[in-house]
């Protein structure tokens, strides 16, 4: 398939034209083998030239997609427009569509669905047109306006982290990609994963939520407990965290994630295997001195976070390591109950003041007469 010369004009004839252009992708294309069929060259449109789209961009371009426009609104987006793609030219969003055989939406998970509807308000979307997006939330439904238009919908999530470099580019070799999409186009999307040097996984539509927190769930918490024990280091004199924490933390994860490999029945349990510390020994005294002295640096250092975190992760610890056989049962209670909440501080405020009591009315004045009709008037 032939796309329009990058940085040219082209892509600006019939829609019909680029309808039948794009319905072939996925065919006529050389067979891997084994693999997907590989997708004739397409035009490709960026919208949203963030840390993912311009990199992926770039990509595609290495092998044979021409990049035909991108948008980009932040002065970031557009130096990394100049820097990965330079001579393509910037446009506004409905511009890019319209040139372009292969849309990718490389934008916020929350801005996905307005844009998908905006655009489709407007006309933008054509019959034919493949459109990718790369959101890890949501499955090809987010794209339903573009597919009523006629358009081809496909998800396609890396699962890594983009610094919008080309250091990213030598990274998407062997990445796996989240591929959803209706059963008879899934193959342009696992070839387009090829075509990236990644690893093309189809998921199904309902389970991209589950998949998504899974990766978060992992990897940005992942972050915050490195930041936590580096804080930690550093409170007790440490002057270089995370020399420190390098070689201990990557030989725990990469023996995590070995145990993991193939782990499909009994996932999770691998990396359990592997688990050290006191946790894993039962050691309760250990557990305690831990508290103790994270409790300190919440309130010497304001790393109040830290304690619950220790508390949650050690409770989730125990618990796995007795369902997997490594710990016994009352020495993993002996833990729980070590890492039970804290008991909130009694109140100390004072009670309020009790309401002033209203003054009792002045007695009559015995020297003027009863008012007619009151209890003080004889009968």
């Amino acid at each position: 398939m032939t796309g329009a010369p990058e940085g040219s004009q082209g892509g600006q004839g019939s829609q019909g034209s680029r309808a039948g252009q794009s319905g072939r992708a996925g065919q006529g294309g050389q067979a891997g083998q084994g693999g997907p069929a590989r997708p004739g060259r397409l035009g490709v449109g960026v919208v949203g030239a963030g840390r993912v789209g311009a990199v992926l961009a770039n990509a595609l371009r290495a092998v044979g997609h021409p990049v035909v426009a991108a948008s980009g609104i932040s002065a970031a987006s557009r130096d990394r427009v100049d820097a990965l793609l330079p001579g393509v030219p910037l446009l506004e969003v409905p511009a890019v569509v319209e040139r372009a055989e292969l849309v990718l939406l490389t934008v916020p998970d929350d801005a996905l669905e307005p844009l998908v509807a905006g655009l489709a308000s407007v006309g933008a979307w054509q019959p034919g047109q493949i459109v990718v997006h790369t959101s890890g939330r949501y499955g090809t439904g987010v794209l339903a306006p573009a597919r009523a238009a006629g358009a081809i919908p496909l998800a396609v999530h890396p699962a890594m982290t983009f610094t919008g470099t080309s250091l990213d580019l030598a990274r998407l070799e062997g990445c796996c990609f989240a591929v959803t999409g209706p059963g008879p186009v899934l193959p342009i999307g696992q070839a387009l994963v090829v075509e990236l040097g990644g690893e093309p996984v189809v998921l199904a539509e309902e389970v991209r939520p589950l998949y998504h927190a899974a990766l978060a769930h992992g990897a940005n918490h992942l972050v915050v407990l490195v930041a936590q024990a580096a804080q930690a280091l550093a409170a007790a004199g440490v002057e270089q965290p995370g020399r420190m924490l390098t070689p201990l933390l990557t030989a725990a994860l990469d023996g995590a994630l070995r145990a993991e490999d193939g782990q499909v029945a009994h996932a999770g349990q691998g990396a359990i295997a592997g688990l050290t510390g006191p946790v894993a020994r039962g050691d309760v005294g250990t557990v305690r001195e831990h508290l103790a002295v994270l409790t300190e640096l919440a309130a010497r250092e304001g790393a109040f976070d830290v304690p619950g975190t220790y508390r949650a992760l050690a409770r989730a610890g125990t618990q796995r390591a007795l369902a997997a056989g490594r710990l016994r049962e009352d020495a993993a209670q002996a833990l729980l109950d070590a890492l039970a909440d804290p008991a909130p501080p009694p109140d100390r405020t004072p009670p309020p003041d009790p309401p002033a009591r209203p003054a009792p009315p002045d007695p009559p004045d015995p020297s003027e007469p009863p008012a007619p009709g009151s209890p003080e008037e004889p009968a």
